[in-house]
């Protein structure tokens, strides 16, 4: 996962709405968003990295949910451990967020952005709390370093990541995240979708400067990223709402898959995955 924008707790009956696109090279196996179980038996609803077995954005039954993005590194790095277990690890645990942030080993993970966070129940004051952890520098997340943790709670706010820290102001993170709050909720808003399926490259003089060479910090400076001599790419855009009820939370989650190729990026209806949670039972 490679760009996200997401708010929480911005409206009474929206506790979080997110969009994002996720990149990844096309030959990576990977399964879509279906309902699957994790090591642990949790039921979650998200895509699945076939290679290593984790994810990269997941929510479970019970109002646990998380979402992970790579920091990008001049030379590529692989930790001793998957980043993508850190999301199922999450969804499938019983653990508050901090002591699940606490629990967590800096240096067997390449670097990493993961937001973790639990619906609100009232008979329950650890719940309804959310947490960024990063194990790079956030003054200086591309550089060569020893792995070291790094987080801080989240209140109510719009939020944007990419491939450098939480809220690291690069174009096309600023351009997501005006373009969900303008959207207030609703999946079908044309600003939104078009924001997510725009390649257009940001001007030279607004690039990001991370390590890679200029012509592919210029490719990956677009929301929706096509790299076809690379064979990688934006493979999925996911949608993902909580909202309030009468009875309590309700979620859904829509994906759209994007098979590789050099044609004009869209939404396509037979592309196209929804899951939804029409009461979330927290446990």
């Amino acid at each position: 996962m490679c760009l996200i924008a997401f708010a929480i707790g911005l409206r009474p009956d929206l506790p979080l709405w997110l969009a994002s696109n996720r990149d990844e090279s096309f030959d990576r196996p990977t399964e879509p968003l279906h309902r699957w179980r994790t090591d642990d038996g949790a039921e979650v609803l998200a895509g699945r990295d076939l290679r290593d077995g984790g994810t990269w954005l997941g929510l479970g039954p019970t109002g646990r949910v998380a979402w992970l993005t790579n920091v990008r590194q001049a030379t590529p790095e692989r930790g001793r451990r998957s980043r993508g277990e850190l999301v199922s690890r999450w969804l499938s645990g019983r653990d508050d967020p901090t002591a699940f942030v606490q629990s967590l080993a800096p240096e067997q993970y390449g670097g990493f952005n993961l937001v973790l966070g639990d619906l609100a129940d009232p008979g329950d004051p650890a719940r309804g709390r959310w947490h960024w952890v990063s194990n790079r520098d956030p003054a200086n997340p591309h550089a060569e370093q020893t792995p070291r943790r790094f987080d801080r709670a989240l209140g109510p706010g719009l939020y944007g990541l990419s491939n450098a820290s939480l809220n690291t102001p690069w174009p096309k993170t600023l351009q997501l995240c005006n373009a969900l709050q303008a959207s207030e909720g609703t999946p079908t808003h044309a600003g939104l979708m078009g924001t997510l399926t725009d390649h257009q490259a940001a001007p030279d003089h607004a690039l990001p400067r991370t390590g890679v060479p200029l012509e592919m910090e210029r490719a990956l400076s677009s929301p929706f990223v096509r790299m076809p001599g690379c064979g990688y790419g934006t493979r999925s855009t996911t949608l993902l709402r909580i909202w309030r009820h009468a009875e309590g939370h309700a979620a859904r989650l829509d994906e759209w898959q994007h098979p590789p190729g050099d044609h004009r990026p869209q939404l396509d209806p037979q592309q196209h995955r929804c899951e939804q949670i029409d009461r979330i039972r927290a446990t």
